[in-house]
């Protein structure tokens, strides 16, 4: 039906008296050169360091190189439509990424884009991904322990709340099954959980939070992934997303475990762009500010003071080797910036010692004041028994001629190996884990077969769990063994390996005698 002409002027003089004059000012500039996901644009003379900035179609850059007559960006999605001649918008916001409680359990990209297929984050908030770090003033003391359920890690370099702590071997030699395992241990322990995938395969990402669902673990844990089909610049902001999250819980007075996953792809991610850039390059093709680069996000690790709610950011960056050669650029750089290491050796791995910790590179810088006192108790014997081992080993390679005593600590130490061997995704709680070290260091061990010695210990801590679960408790709950518990303990030790030894036919003497080949042995 047509309309009458006094319906047409009443409608557009209702138009008219609600219509608001507006004028929205914006800088542009223009496209003059774009490749590889860097943009040349000329203008904006006006734009900020790491300012977003809008290119046609809706797809987000960040401004890094602020020339005199031209920005450098570098593009956050998909380039190949963007062409010479382009208008780019100032945003006059910086990269931000969703927080809050919320994206438990949420797999998102780096600028916060979900990855799950599980809908919208419905974010509480956002917080831009570069942030100073917390003040010295601002800190306390690392003093708590974080338990990652791994003996040789928990007995040997002991991790605290706030601490950084680095892992770095070849690769497939179970680092990320070493962070992941800590991650499934922060169950019954109350710390949250993000883990940031730094040009990591999709299906590798996927593997991972498969496994973090099947145990339960991604109820609290954040996955931001940035895999090695993503453009250079999401692999450049992933690792500072996923600290801003972590921020987040930590003002709120919550401990945080974060994983770097890794960072030597990072640190490759941001000499892709920086050569793009024309930025100089230095050692192996570099920037010179590599080194600022993670410095400035690993300092951002921290306990906070009471004052300041408490919390504390756990980090655990991973780094790749090249065939063991922990003296190059980025690992140097990494170890100068972190509280101590773990390293993992190729040579330990292939051999069937996993987790393949190499005692004599790993160091924690914090020490015992991130041990709780029981396991103090059995890790200084623990240390120097294995210190031995590994000197007086070379000599029973070669067939020398060895006192007792040195065939007694060869013995010791091959059983302390075993002892240290753990399958991978089971973490163990603090009393098991105290329990077996107590067994292994004094010495209930030496009389065991080598061979035999994970099926002692299997039956050690299932007699724990059966018939003496209050003494689990107990040294769960206080974290102390006490001289009372101790000889509880030494009774049950010493009743298993009378019985042990009975049922396998075990003779004493001639196991004294054979230490020395089970030490060449193993």
């Amino acid at each position: 039906m047509a309309l009458r002409l006094d319906e047409i002027s009443s409608i557009i003089r209702r138009e008219l008296e609600h219509y608001e004059a507006g004028i929205e000012l914006s800088e542009i500039g223009t496209v003059v050169r774009v490749g590889d996901g860097v943009a040349l644009v000329h203008g904006m003379l006006g734009a900020k360091f790491a300012e977003l900035v809008e290119f046609p179609g809706g797809v987000l850059g960040i401004a890094l190189n602020l020339d005199d007559e031209v920005t450098g960006c570098v593009i956050l999605g998909p380039f190949h439509h963007i062409q010479e001649g382009d208008t780019v918008k100032r945003t006059g916001r910086a990269v931000s990424v969703p927080v809050g409680r919320r994206l438990a359990g949420r797999v998102l990209s780096p600028v916060g884009t979900p990855l799950d297929g599980e809908g919208s984050l419905d974010a509480e908030s956002y917080r831009t991904v570069e942030r100073f770090a917390p003040r010295v003033t601002a800190r306390a003391p690392v003093g708590r322990p974080l338990q990652t359920g791994i003996k040789a890690v928990d007995a040997l370099v002991p991790i605290g709340r706030g601490q950084r702590q680095l892992i770095l071997g070849d690769r497939q030699t179970g680092k990320t099954a070493l962070a992941v395992d800590a991650i499934i241990n922060q169950k019954t322990h109350g710390v949250l959980c993000v883990y940031a995938a730094v040009g990591q395969k999709a299906s590798a990402v996927a593997r991972v939070v498969d496994k973090l669902r099947a145990e339960k673990a991604l109820e609290y844990t954040v996955v931001v992934a940035a895999t090695a089909a993503d453009p250079a610049p999401l692999l450049f902001v992933a690792p500072y997303a996923a600290t801003a999250i972590a921020e987040a819980f930590m003002d709120e007075g919550k401990d945080v475990l974060i994983v770097y996953d890794d960072l030597s792809r990072h640190a490759t991610a941001y000499r892709e762009m920086s050569l793009l850039l024309r930025r100089p390059p230095g050692r192996e093709a570099f920037p010179g500010d590599i080194f600022y680069l993670h410095s400035r996000l690993l300092e951002r690790a921290a306990q906070l003071d009471h004052t300041r709610g408490g919390g504390s950011i756990t980090a655990l960056p991973i780094i790749e080797t090249q065939q063991g050669d922990i003296s190059a650029y980025i690992p140097t750089n990494l170890i100068s910036i972190t509280d101590g290491q773990v390293y993992l050796e190729a040579d330990l791995f292939y051999a069937g010692v996993r987790p393949a910790v190499n005692v004599g590179l790993s160091v924690s810088r914090v020490g015992g004041a991130a041990q709780s006192k029981a396991m103090r108790q059995v890790a200084g014997e623990l240390r120097l028994d294995l210190a031995r081992y590994q000197e007086l080993k070379t000599f029973a390679h070669f067939g020398a001629e060895l006192d007792q005593g040195t065939r007694a600590r060869l013995a010791r130490g091959a059983r302390l190996v075993e002892l240290l061997k753990q399958k991978q995704y089971r973490p163990y709680p603090l009393e098991e884990m105290v329990v077996s070290l107590f067994a292994g260091v004094n010495g209930y061990l030496d009389e065991i077969p080598v061979a035999l010695a994970g099926q002692f210990e299997a039956e050690l801590l299932t007699l724990l769990r059966r018939e003496h679960r209050a003494l689990g408790e107990r040294i769960r709950r206080s974290a102390e063994l006490d001289e009372e518990d101790e000889q509880l303990l030494r009774q049950i030790v010493a009743q298993l390996r009378q019985r042990f030894k009975a049922e396998r036919g075990i003779d004493t003497g001639a196991e004294k005698d054979g230490g020395q080949a089970d030490a060449q042995n193993t």
